[in-house]
């Protein structure tokens, strides 16, 4: 375990500035097992801070291995949904949600990769309940890591895991600024930054971003009424939140059927226990209709199968290169941190607050404007300090949005 007042400093900051617990308020977390010390001090901190009740679901990864190696083919195609309908009730009733994540970015390596895809798309579907209240934003949520041990040797190879795990806490508590004497006001300096940067854009009122690069020549349309957003804002519940700690973008909403060109990734990505490096995509009409990756392209092309919003894009975020985990030079393998290295797009489930007034439209009128639907939702990385990217107006003339990776106001 690492210094034992820094691990409870990043307690109280995950309860504090990343979900922040109000009083009364009920806090639903989901963590591995391996993550429990953490899990304890931040359900101390949650009652401190006033919350009504704190339930922990744990998982255990040898018994998901388990599953892949011994269950029959049909096991594949169920989920629990009883156990999301159930966490849909919570948040339904006003609970707050907590996910502790950190695990084996190799556990389901060796496994069918088509059994862990199945298993995926289903448990997607039945989450689908309990989702809507987060992608919604309907209520303050928060994602935070633990350093698991596989985890840490994956990141920090032929290192031992002893100070493979103490160096990941120690890369943890530095890009979620947990070693600042006051993490907490660190927070929302830095929060309050990336909400001008969200301003900015908004005001520049562009209809598409247009990238160039190595391998890269894309111009990715916007959603109508789009809207760009920092990853810490008030839920609907009118609650303050940032809902990944860590985290350095802001981001909006592509249009789904006006994304055109290629693209490719500029860091691998971690899926399913697959690292997917070298992607390189085609889209057309804001589909995906070419896909290569050099490593892991048979689990890239499941992924774009899943359904039929998958091969479409959902988020579009902007990160400068010179973000602290960009700068660590490390790869996490874990998309909580890599996403914050470079500038991103996602394939999948698109977020309604990105558009106005998302959260109150019809179904129907959000997909006029553009909204991609889909049961899952993957970032991946496209930035670099070789990627320009424009703004590009109605009107057809550019403002410079990002130069070398950078901001460019």
């Amino acid at each position: 375990m690492p210094d034992n007042q820094l691990l409870d400093r990043y307690a109280e900051l995950t309860v504090r500035s990343g979900v922040n617990i109000q009083p009364g308020q009920q806090l639903v977390v989901t963590a591995p097992l391996e993550a429990a010390p953490l899990a304890r001090k931040i359900t101390e901190h949650a009652y401190r801070a006033g919350a009504s009740l704190v339930t922990v679901l744990y998982s255990d990864e040898q018994a998901t291995l388990a599953r892949f190696q011994l269950a029959p083919d049909d096991a594949f195609d169920v989920a629990p949904g009883w156990l999301f309908n159930g966490m849909a009730e919570a948040f339904k009733g006003g609970a707050a949600r907590l996910a502790l994540v950190g695990e084996d970015p190799a556990l389901l390596s060796e496994q069918d990769p088509a059994k862990v895809a199945r298993a995926n798309k289903a448990r997607a579907v039945a989450y689908r309940p309990a989702l809507e209240y987060i992608s919604g934003f309907a209520i303050n949520w928060s994602i935070v890591a633990f350093a698991h041990p596989a985890w840490a040797r994956a990141v920090f190879p032929g290192v031992p895991e002893g100070e493979a795990v103490e160096r990941l806490w120690q890369a943890i508590f530095a890009v979620t600024r947990t070693d600042r004497p006051d993490p907490v006001a660190a927070w929302a300096e830095h929060s309050a930054e990336l909400e001008r940067r969200a301003k900015w854009l908004n005001d520049g009122r562009f209809s598409a971003l247009r990238y160039s690069g190595p391998g890269t020549d894309l111009t990715l349309g916007l959603a109508d009424e789009h809207k760009w957003l920092a990853a810490g804002g008030k839920a609907k519940n009118g609650v303050f939140c940032i809902a990944n700690l860590p985290t350095e973008e802001v981001f909006t909403m592509p249009h789904r059927e006006r994304v055109e060109g290629t693209v490719r990734s500029t860091k691998p990505l971690s899926y399913n226990g697959t690292l997917i490096d070298g992607i390189r995509v085609r889209l057309k009409g804001g589909r995906i209709v070419e896909a290569f990756a050099e490593k892991g392209e048979e689990t890239l092309r499941s992924l774009l199968a899943t359904d039929e919003g998958a091969a479409r894009l959902g988020e579009v975020a902007l990160v400068p290169h010179s973000s602290p985990i960009s700068q660590s030079g490390l790869l996490f393998q874990n998309t909580l941190f890599d996403e914050n290295a470079a500038s991103h797009i996602a394939v999948g489930q698109a977020y309604p607050d990105t558009i106005a007034g998302g959260g109150r439209r019809p179904k129907e009128e959000l997909a006029r404007m553009g909204m991609n639907e889909s049961v899952v939702h993957v970032d991946w990385m496209i930035g670099s300090e070789e990627i320009d990217i424009d703004g590009v107006r109605e009107d057809g003339s550019a403002v410079p949005v990002m130069r070398g990776g950078e901001w460019a106001e």
